[in-house]
């Protein structure tokens, strides 16, 4: 099964921008869909983003699409998380998350994922 861990997060102003990585490791990167979540305070954990396992297709959440982009390089075992514009309601704690290696289906729901990373705080003030 494979590991993942999320860095990157940090403070930035509205309107900024930063770059999550995802660095994978236990497994074959490009054998797994990989999304990305988040998760604000008192609110339920939401669906920003997935990329197949070339990295052929991406799928993105209405509120981030046009601002974020993912991307992944299997060679370097790491996917990443563009995220541009930032608005205070973005901020959250951001989840890199892999699929079953069985699991072709693109979907959006965080049980269908079951490798998870510890997360990244990013926090955009106003």
């Amino acid at each position: 099964q494979v590991q993942l861990v999320e860095s990157g997060g940090g403070l930035v102003q509205a309107g900024g921008s930063l770059r999550l990585s995802c660095a994978t490791s236990g497994d074959t990167l490009s054998r797994y869909n990989m999304g990305w979540f988040r998760q604000a305070p008192g609110k339920e954990r939401e669906f920003v983003g997935l990329i197949t396992r070339s990295g052929g297709s991406t799928y993105y959440a209405d509120s981030v699409k046009g601002r974020f982009t993912i991307s992944r390089d299997n060679a370097k075992n790491t996917v990443y998380l563009q995220m541009n514009s930032l608005k205070p309601e973005d901020t959250a704690v951001y989840f890199c998350a892999a699929q079953s290696r069985t699991d072709y289906s693109i979907t959006y729901s965080p049980s269908a994922y079951n490798s998870w990373g510890q997360g990244t705080q990013v926090t955009v003030s106003s």
